[in-house]
């Protein structure tokens, strides 16, 4: 299962074990227990990535070998960035709001080699920006 957490400024993908069922079930009595609102609905989320960042082609040929384009497409934004869009599930205190969380989940392989991909994005703009 992928999770990424939105901030002000950024997000954060993480990649989890837990079965998403598991998971949304475990947030939605967390929920309850604290007296929080919580509002789960279908949703995508989008995210770029460098257009040269290695081990694309090959995150392309795994969606197709896995089946996993319902849930994954990656189209060209411009000469430096590709969108990465993910279908799946947005947790937040109601439908309006626009902080929260979101989670998916597709073949386990595709989702470590995404995140591995998002890691090394986001480690070679840390250095960059320092």
């Amino acid at each position: 299962m992928l999770k990424l957490t939105y901030t002000e400024n950024s997000f954060y993908l993480e990649l989890l074990t837990q079965p998403i069922e598991e998971w949304i079930q475990a947030f939605c009595i967390l929920s309850l227990r604290v007296g929080q609102s919580l509002c789960v609905e279908p949703s995508t989320a989008c995210f770029l990535l460098p257009a040269n960042l290695p081990g694309l082609p090959q995150l392309r040929s795994q969606i197709n070998q896995n089946n996993s384009g319902e849930i994954i497409d990656i189209y060209a934004c411009d000469a430096d960035y590709v969108e990465v869009t993910l279908r799946g599930y947005w947790l937040s205190v109601n439908a309006q709001s626009m902080s929260g969380g979101f989670v998916t989940t597709m073949n386990h392989g595709t989702e470590c080699f995404l995140h591995q991909l998002w890691l090394a994005a986001h480690k070679s703009t840390s250095v960059v920006m320092d």
